[in-house]
């Protein structure tokens, strides 16, 4: 297949409030409401006029977790940010020009205009993935092929070894499953502040929407087995809780689970994690947690967990945990960084970046030849929700054969409620496999035995099968015109 070719004529932006069911609390913040950003690309591609769709939810203290700062400050940022890569994305694509070498422009040029405003490159990114997402839409729906098939062909010109070097000579079709996963096991989010045993939520705080609150009747409602489970950090608060959900997950996992950690940034150095770690891991009860743990994301602050200090505590502690980061895989440098250290992989947001994912899937099954342990591509969650971004996420997870991946948007989030009727109804007509229409009549996920169906998803271009009219949302300008950023 020759190279697509495609030109960026106009990108238009809308915006869905959404509040939670319940807070969400997560390292240095709990979530109430965050907007949801929605991204619309006019192109041409090989002389066809065509359009891409691509979303994200924008919650507080993720990108930055600066705590001196106010949410309409950190908002500002992320849509200066997204704003000024939509600027780029158009000026790189001024005559036509393929996916790859667009990319390059967009993610240097990007790079260069966060270095000067002293933004994180973290964020920084989410305006790259976001052009990103909208343009493989368009692309995938120019080629009447979905994304693995898109990805796997050499349409798009990516070259993994102009990234790291190491990569020369591998494609991207061998980096990829054979074939999309057709369903996926959902890692369940036990936030900091979730109640675990319904019969301990408050009755005024009982939700009496039809879905699951607490942790145990999440279980037995989607017949879960995998969670991530996120710690604060405090022993003296960490080992009750966590006495506590390792008595749920027995009590109610018949068949077994695994879990992971999620340490949120909580430490400075990897010595106090450690100190924590073995407190955690001495105590009798918490013995089936330990025995079914896979992994720890991102004990370490962002700043501190790429250090130079890092490679000698890793080294000293034989017997330790795999770790992996999140938060500081900010920048296609900084897995190569972290695998040097010690850490055993990444995981994999399409908020990071698609092509950035893709070359540390490379990387990672590249090293893991020579690695004396196993080298993990982790799949997590930013509160996703369809039927834009949850979508395009499954399909990506599917498409690197990721085979669980945490999964929390329906969870804080009221199914597709929050949409029209009429994107709601669309939802359930081209992706019934995926949702189900609750009893009380909005689309919800429908999680069997903890997993998901992915075979709309997989069928369609990216992720979702139909389009979305935007004029259901509200503008972006009109939204911040309104007073909109404090609302939430």
């Amino acid at each position: 297949m020759s190279f697509m070719r495609f030109q960026i004529h106009d990108f238009r932006f809308h915006v869905l409030p959404m509040r939670t069911r319940f807070p969400f609390r997560y390292g240095i913040a709990s979530m109430c409401a965050l907007p949801h950003l929605l991204v619309r690309v006019e192109m041409s591609v090989n002389g066809k006029t065509i359009q891409g769709t691509a979303s994200e939810g924008l919650p507080p203290k993720w990108f930055t977790k600066d705590p001196h700062s106010y949410f309409e400050q950190d908002l500002a940022e992320m849509l200066a940010v997204v704003q000024n890569a939509s600027r780029i994305a158009r000026l790189a694509s001024a005559t036509p020009v393929t996916f790859f070498a667009w990319w390059q422009t967009l993610y240097q040029e990007q790079a260069r205009w966060a270095s000067v405003k002293q933004i994180p490159s973290l964020l920084a990114n989410l305006g790259v993935s976001l052009m990103e997402r909208a343009v493989l839409d368009a692309l995938a729906k120019a080629a009447g092929t979905p994304l693995h098939s898109l990805l796997g062909s050499d349409c798009l010109g990516i070259n993994l070894g102009e990234i790291h070097e190491e990569l020369h000579g591998l494609s991207v079709a061998r980096v990829l499953a054979p074939q999309p996963l057709s369903q996926i096991n959902v890692r369940h989010t036990v936030g900091l502040g979730d109640p675990l045993f319904a019969q301990d939520i408050p009755a005024e705080e009982k939700l009496h929407d039809g879905l699951p609150h607490a942790l145990d009747e999440s279980i037995r409602a989607y017949g879960l087995r995998y969670f991530k489970i996120k710690v604060c950090g405090q022993p003296e608060t960490d080992l009750q809780r966590l006495r506590e959900i390792t008595t749920v997950l027995t009590r109610e996992c018949h068949t077994g689970f695994h879990a992971t950690l999620d340490g949120n940034e909580q430490f400075l150095d990897l010595a106090s994690f450690r100190d924590f770690y073995e407190t955690l891991r001495a105590e009798p009860a918490l013995a089936p947690l330990f025995q079914n743990l896979l992994l720890i994301e991102q004990p370490l602050h962002r700043a501190h967990a790429l250090k130079d200090d890092v490679a000698p505590a890793f080294a000293a502690w034989q017997d330790g945990p795999g770790l992996i980061i999140d938060e500081s895989d900010s920048a296609v440098t900084d897995l190569p960084r972290a695998l040097a250290l010690g850490y055993i992989g990444t995981s994999h947001k399409n908020c990071k970046g698609i092509v950035k994912g893709l070359a540390n899937a490379a990387l990672l099954k590249v090293r893991a030849a020579t690695s004396s342990r196993p080298l993990i591509l982790s799949g997590e969650d930013l509160a996703n929700v369809g039927p834009v971004a949850l979508l395009q996420d499954l399909a990506m997870m599917a498409a690197l054969g990721v085979t669980h991946v945490e999964r929390n948007g329906h969870h804080y989030f009221k199914g597709l409620s929050m949409h029209p009727d009429a994107i709601q109804n669309a939802a359930l007509l081209h992706h019934g496999d995926l949702y189900r229409q609750h009893e009380s009549g909005f689309p919800t996920l429908h999680i069997r035995k903890g997993r998901l169906d992915l075979h709309s998803v997989n069928a369609a271009p990216f992720g979702c099968a139909f389009e979305l009219d935007l004029e259901s949302y509200e503008p972006l300008n009109a939204w911040i015109k309104r007073g909109g950023m404090t609302e939430l």
